[in-house]
């Protein structure tokens, strides 16, 4: 049923590409981040959980 559903829908296939791309860019940015960052910013992120 929703298969046929979602082919009568014009350009549907554009947001499983709009979808996957939103994830890739935020995977990126998460990664670039993670190599910019110094050491005692990332220690201190780290320590967050524990501290009350």
């Amino acid at each position: 049923m929703y298969k046929y559903l979602l082919q009568s829908v014009e350009g549907i296939q554009w947001f499983g590409i709009t979808a996957l791309l939103i994830f890739f860019g935020t995977f990126c940015f998460a990664l670039i981040r993670l190599f910019f960052s110094k050491n005692s910013q990332l220690d201190e992120i780290a320590r967050l959980p524990l501290e009350d």
